[in-house]
């Protein structure tokens, strides 16, 4: 199995490689020869890349054999921690395994049930209103992302952990600075300090004087079963994954959208489509690239490949959500496609405990920009639009829109 390089054209790994909507072509052409292959990384050894969608979900489901919650001492010594963005551990469930995993999931679960986030729905129709009255007021043309796909996330996530809306600004700038791959080690180990240090100040905060918010029920509910350095690590996990992939799928939507004009009309004059439309929008923008590479804990054949035990493993969702194998012309964008199993919000004990609250939040704001602004189009030529190319999570970085 040959080895590729780190950096392509684009100067980013190729197991986040990304061009225009979907994966790089590199990364489709690992998927259409053998689905795995081994490539380097940013920490030192070499992982195993999965680029099948079967592949994936059999990797993702399988806790038992890929391990999640390793660290530098795993690799040898080596002294970068791939998790940077976290920081300590505790309480970041998508750097843990079970029985830790468990303990905390099952405490957060009840919190994000379909049916505890409709209880928020007032309130997210409340805040999307009031953003489109603020495009209208502001006038074309104006920047979609910076005015309506960024803050409506943050302030149904500030809302959800008790982050008072002042903050705001200041930790979108943080967490978007955190997620470019291009920043500097030092910057980043710098920015995780400093969100680690708010978050046990607002759960500081908490502990005397407990809200309705999520946090504040978590210290009602389990006080003595979490610990400070627990609930600031959930608090800075839901906070940054909780508005990220939301305001980047509104925006990287809503290109979509535009660029499928017919498509467009169905998610803006028919209701019962928008479901559906979510979903494939989902599918097929997949802005999660990738997630923390696994550990394997033993030896497992995948694609006649042998992955052996202690290596690392890595996966592109994009490329795992456009397969053939999944579904039929998977590279056309049609959101009347019945909903197929995608990996969007991930798999198996790791699946987006936020998925629900995130649909939702899409469901509504979606239709709504479109039924407010019936002729809306971009105010620059599509060419021009500025991909977020070295972002963890991918988007695009600015959308000027007129109507």
């Amino acid at each position: 199995m040959t080895q590729q390089p780190t950096d392509g054209p684009t100067g980013t790994p190729i197991s986040t490689r990304r061009t225009g909507f979907g994966p790089a072509p590199d990364v489709a052409a690992v998927r259409g020869r053998d689905g795995i292959m081994q490539v380097p990384t940013p920490f030192g050894p070499s992982a195993w890349l999965l680029t099948r969608h079967a592949d994936v979900r059999r990797m993702l489901g399988d806790a038992d054999a890929f391990r999640n919650g390793w660290g530098p001492e795993d690799l040898g010594g080596q002294r970068r921690d791939p998790r940077q963005l976290s920081g300590d551990r505790s309480g970041n469930l998508l750097a843990l395994d079970p029985p830790d995993h468990t303990r905390l999931r099952r405490m957060l679960t009840p919190e994000f049930t379909v049916r505890r986030m409709r209880r928020l729905e007032p309130r997210i129709v409340e805040i999307v209103e009031q953003h489109l009255d603020a495009l209208e007021e502001h006038g074309p043309p104006v920047d979609l992302v910076a005015h309506y796909a960024l803050p409506i996330p943050s302030l149904v996530i500030c809302e959800l952990l008790g982050v008072p809306a002042e903050d705001q600004a200041e930790f979108q700038e943080r967490t978007n600075r955190q997620l470019d791959t291009t920043a500097p080690e030092d910057e980043k180990v710098e920015l995780s300090r400093q969100s680690l240090a708010y978050m046990a100040g607002l759960v500081d905060r908490a502990r005397q004087q407990p809200g309705d918010d999520l946090i504040g029920m978590l210290i009602r509910e389990h006080d003595e079963a979490l610990t400070n350095a627990e609930l600031v690590g959930i608090a800075n996990l839901l906070l940054v994954a909780g508005h990220e992939t939301t305001s980047n799928m509104l925006g990287l939507g809503t290109l979509a959208l535009l660029r499928h004009p017919e498509q467009l009309r169905l998610v803006r004059d028919d209701p019962d489509a928008v479901p559906g439309a979510v979903e494939e929008l989902l599918r097929w923008l997949s802005v999660l690239n990738s997630g923390s590479p696994r550990m394997a804990t033993r030896d497992v054949e995948f694609e006649g490949s042998t992955i052996r035990r202690g290596d690392l493993v890595s996966f592109n969702l994009p490329a795992a959500n456009r397969d053939p194998r999944l579904l039929d012309d998977p590279d056309r964008l049609d959101v009347t496609r019945s909903a197929s199993p995608h990996v969007g919000f991930g798999h198996g004990i790791h699946h987006c405990i936020g998925a629900p609250l995130a649909r939702m939040e899409m469901r509504i704001a979606f239709p709504a920009l479109l039924r407010r602004f019936p002729d809306l189009h971009l105010a620059i030529p599509h060419e021009d639009v500025d991909f977020a190319t070295y972002q963890a999570i991918y988007g695009v970085k600015e959308l000027p829109i007129a109507w």
